[in-house]
């Protein structure tokens, strides 16, 4: 009986050791980088209030014609910098269509040297969804607009640190933000939510 109720303590830690969001360090930013990024989080919680409290439990494919079977595990892969991979890449032809994933509202969209051209969509439960590497943005896309699992956010790329690999979308689920926690983007992992269109 022991051995059993050790190996079940021992499977539940496990699981909720894998189960644990990824928080690794955010890239150094400009003051007045810094600055806007205060601000936009400090919207998240006005924005959050117009959504649904729990988190959404499934997602759709963002990408089309993928499958969630095609997905290779990429989840917590080592990244130059000492870095994890915080997300799951999702690849397709050049120009793919990338759809929203959950209902909700484009929190921002923008560009980086890391993520190339961006998407954020904050979706139920404060969730912040990530579509990373963008070809292009959806014409007409702006923030504050209400989206659904059928709205295009833009095409699949290689923007960013992306331009030497094969075009893929880095999809990655952001838990809510919380401005007391230490970590201003725990990472989940989107893989388990994801089912096929």
């Amino acid at each position: 009986m022991r051995v059993l109720f050790a190996v079940a303590l021992l499977f539940s830690v496990t699981a909720a050791a894998a189960a644990a969001p990824l928080c690794q360090p955010e890239p150094r930013e400009s003051p007045a980088r810094e600055a806007k990024w205060n601000a936009d989080l400090a919207r998240l919680s006005t924005l959050s209030r117009s959504l649904p409290a729990r988190p959404d439990t499934r997602l759709l494919m963002p990408v089309t014609g993928v499958r969630v079977s095609q997905v290779a595990d990429t989840w917590n892969a080592a990244r130059p910098g000492n870095l994890k991979h915080a997300g799951q890449d999702i690849f397709a032809p050049r120009g793919t269509a990338v759809r929203s994933a959950t209902s909700g509202v484009v929190w921002l969209t923008g560009s980086s040297a890391r993520g190339g051209t961006w998407v954020y969509v904050l979706g139920a439960g404060g969730r912040r969804y990530y579509y990373a590497h963008l070809l292009r943005i959806a014409s007409g896309l702006r923030e504050g607009q209400r989206v659904t699992t059928s709205t295009v956010l833009g095409q699949v790329g290689t923007t960013g640190d992306a331009e030497t690999t094969p075009p893929h979308l880095h999809f990655a689920v952001f838990d809510r933000y919380a401005s007391t926690a230490p970590c201003r983007f725990p990472a989940l992992d989107p893989l388990p939510l994801l089912r096929n269109r």
